[in-house]
């Protein structure tokens, strides 16, 4: 029995995921090519910009930028994404019994499939621009799969939250902002390490998953403290997610 229902929401969940995919891009003429063309208008646009008014001239800045930004915007979108999931499902909630808890993963799962796919222009850009892969490349796997549980961590904390309290999905967009300026996606992270305010990087996990990515990616070894930390606050962050949704869930009808 708990084999049979285990397949059975294994299919839900991605049915839940193709569906998340097939609607993001549902009104755009490039499809799921815009997840590669995307990524590289901004990197563009923000070489341009940051690096005119920052000075920097390096050759691998743009490949720095794209880093960042490609691992943020998955967070940023599937937190969100993760969020707004039981409200925008309320229909099916109310009609068929399915685990809740599917929304919200499946959320993070199909931006996760997306971000992945957008990687590719992250190799081409890196290969073009003289950054080529090293065997500290195979950190990045690791990197990967904490940012993919610090996003579930914190997506089913949020999407616990945004059933009783709307205007969390407002005050979770300027959360971002804040998330964003403390992740060094356009400026050097060096700039600020070395003052007395680095302490503010460090205290953002998605900082420290960026960072070592990014050691990955240029051929150094990772951060084995930025390592530890992200992974423990991700953990716990999942562990206080889960309890806290699965508490919560039988009120989750009265809410929605």
């Amino acid at each position: 029995m708990n084999k049979d229902r285990f397949l059975q929401n294994r299919f839900i969940l991605s049915e839940l995921v193709k569906k998340g995919i097939r609607l993001k891009y549902r009104r755009s003429y490039l499809g799921i090519l815009w997840s590669l063309l995307e990524p590289l208008l901004t990197m563009i646009v923000l070489t341009i910009v940051f690096g005119t008014l920052m000075g920097e001239k390096t050759r691998d800045f743009p490949v720095y930028i794209l880093s960042g930004r490609l691992l943020y915007t998955f967070y940023s979108q599937s937190t969100t994404a993760a969020l707004k999931s039981i409200r925008a499902n309320s229909s099916i909630i109310k009609k068929v019994y399915v685990p809740k808890i599917l929304y919200p993963l499946s959320s993070i799962l199909f931006n996760f499939i997306i971000f992945l796919i957008s990687l590719i222009v992250l190799a081409l850009v890196s290969v073009v621009l003289g950054v080529y892969p090293t065997l500290y490349l195979l950190q990045a796997f690791v990197s990967l799969l904490v940012l993919l549980m610090l996003s579930l961590g914190c997506g089913l904390i949020l999407s616990t939250v945004g059933v009783f309290f709307r205007d969390m999905e407002y005050l979770w967009n300027v959360a971002l902002m804040l998330i964003m300026y403390t992740c060094a996606i356009f400026y050097r992270a060096s700039k600020l390490l070395g003052s007395k305010w680095s302490f503010v990087l460090k205290l953002n996990p998605l900082f420290c998953v960026i960072e070592t990515f990014r050691s990955a990616v240029f051929g150094e070894m990772m951060n084995l403290k930025y390592l530890a930390y992200s992974v423990g606050f991700s953990v716990v962050a999942i562990i206080i997610g889960v309890i806290a949704f699965k508490k919560n869930e039988d009120k989750f009808i009265l809410e929605i």
